[in-house]
């Protein structure tokens, strides 16, 4: 994920929760879960970085 955001020229803060309840919250049955401003847009799947990228691109607003 951070060569992903590096790639993008993005100097943006990742947090990876581990609190059961606030990755309920948004919905996410099945980790590892993206989610860009505060949209889950992917779970279940270890992205590639390419994958990654393009998924930050079209969510970043």
């Amino acid at each position: 994920m951070l060569e992903a955001l590096k790639e993008l020229g993005m100097d943006t803060r990742i947090e990876h929760v581990r609190d059961f309840t606030r990755i309920a919250a948004w919905g996410v049955m099945s980790t590892p879960a993206l989610v860009v401003n505060g949209k889950v847009v992917s779970s279940g799947k270890v992205l590639k970085k390419d994958e990654a990228k393009a998924l930050i691109e079209r969510f970043r607003g």
